[in-house]
């Protein structure tokens, strides 16, 4: 795997009829004859010149929920857009963010009602449809005040919900009594699903260790069963095998953030998983023969260079780096790649050609 040329198409959406001034993750799901893109912490209203979204006033966000902050009107935690599977000149083509009844940018699966807006949060994983039916994962996390960065969090959790593009209503998935599938100490699955001929769909799921080193884990399910819990099971074994117990899970690849992508790629002839490397701006590439590897190391696909303001007083986040198989040409030569960097808040889109 040999890159022969980049082609950086720069920010995303950042031209848009809503006020959208800043979001990060960016998963796309196939649908219908279009893509859906599913996103974070989305922010509308409009940004005050010269000064960091993070640090108004010089000061630090914090935990709280950052609607009427200096200029910020709401914050959303994950909304969606439909475009075309097309690239034009400028990148992403002919998009529509999804709307409530008013006309403004949905939410798209809403906090519930003993959520707090200052502390939980709902963040985009990625998701697949299944007979007209939309997946959406998802992981909760809490905001808290300890921490390097302007906004710090830590994970609770994360699961399932689910709906339909008739009215974009999302409902998460119980089980069990429980809407989270997997807990804070559990692999967060799926940051890609990967969905192939045949019964099963495979999950990617991410854990960060105790040496703080993030890990990627892998579980599959049979279509019919995605939101059955019990019926999920975990590689254990690279011949490969497999078990009902997430305790017996091992890792196949690490040094991603938490986010990444998971695809066939026919040109290649092999599966390719894109993901940022840690948060140095280095965006990676592995390749395997199956879907649970053995995966190769990571070859470096794009090395990210934005200035970061040097008054700033937390380090560097470039992060969010994963393809979206569905915008790829000439089987797969030619793919496309998103990143975020956290002060600048907006998807990149980059062009990757192979040899």
């Amino acid at each position: 795997m040999k890159v022969k040329s980049v082609k950086n198409f720069g920010i995303q959406f950042k031209t848009n009829r809503h006020k959208m001034i800043g979001q990060d993750g960016a998963f796309t799901i196939p649908i219908n004859n279009g893509l859906l893109w599913y996103f974070g912490d989305t922010l509308i209203g409009k940004r005050i010149p010269g000064e960091s979204l993070w640090y108004p006033g010089g000061k630090p966000v914090g935990p709280k929920d950052m609607s009427g902050m200096d200029g910020i009107e709401k914050m959303l935690n994950n909304t969606g857009l439909i475009s075309t599977k097309n690239v034009d000149e400028s990148g992403a083509a002919d998009f529509n963010y999804i709307l409530d009844a008013q006309g403004n940018i949905k939410q798209l699966i809403p906090l519930g009602k003993n959520e707090d807006p200052d502390r939980d949060r709902i963040w985009c994983l990625h998701g697949i449809v299944l007979d007209s039916k939309i997946y959406l994962f998802f992981i909760k996390v809490e905001t808290i005040e300890e921490g390097i960065f302007p906004v710090n969090f830590k994970i609770i959790g994360s699961g399932i919900a689910v709906g339909n593009s008739g009215d974009w209503n999302f409902k998460r998935v119980t089980f069990n009594g429980s809407d989270l599938f997997w807990g804070a100490e559990q692999p967060h699955f799926a940051s890609a699903v990967l969905n192939m001929e045949g019964e099963y769909l495979y999950l990617y799921g991410v854990l960060q260790g105790e040496d703080k080193i993030q890990r990627c884990y892998l579980a599959r399910v049979k279509k019919d069963e995605i939101v059955q819990l019990n019926r999920y099971e975990y590689l254990s074994g690279f011949s490969p095998t497999w078990s009902k117990h997430i305790e017996d899970a091992i890792p196949i690849f690490d040094g991603m953030p938490n986010e990444q992508s998971v695809s066939f790629n026919k040109y290649l002839g092999k599966f390719l998983a894109v993901h940022s490397y840690d948060l140095s701006g280095k965006i990676v590439a592995r390749t395997s023969d199956n879907p649970w590897g053995q995966w190769s190391d990571s070859t470096e696909l794009y090395h990210v260079k934005i200035n970061h303001p040097a008054e700033l007083p937390y380090p560097q986040l470039i992060y969010a780096g994963k393809e979206h198989p569905a915008l790829s040409k000439n089987n797969g030569q030619t793919i496309y790649i998103t990143f975020v960097e956290f002060e600048e808040y907006y998807p990149h889109l980059i062009e990757v050609t192979f040899e």
